[in-house]
């Protein structure tokens, strides 16, 4: 995977993703591997926006956390 250098809610994105996809793993819910896709995924998906509050983070690691839960 390449990696590009984002800003805004990208960071709170990709933390929540991995998270949800570490317990899916240690759970036997999904592969090693699928851990760098899934979270790759969910950032490929999202709407990076500036972080403006406190409230933007939340929401942008609520959607993360559903989208990497979807997609187990």
């Amino acid at each position: 995977f390449p990696v590009t250098i984002r800003q805004g809610t990208a960071p709170a994105i990709l933390n929540a993703a991995n998270e949800v996809m570490n317990e899916a793993f240690r759970k036997g819910r999904c592969t090693f591997l699928q851990i760098a896709s899934t979270v790759a995924r969910v950032l490929d998906d999202a709407k990076i926006v500036p972080v403006d509050s406190l409230e933007t983070v939340l929401a942008a690691d609520n959607w993360a956390r559903h989208q990497a839960a979807e997609y187990v």
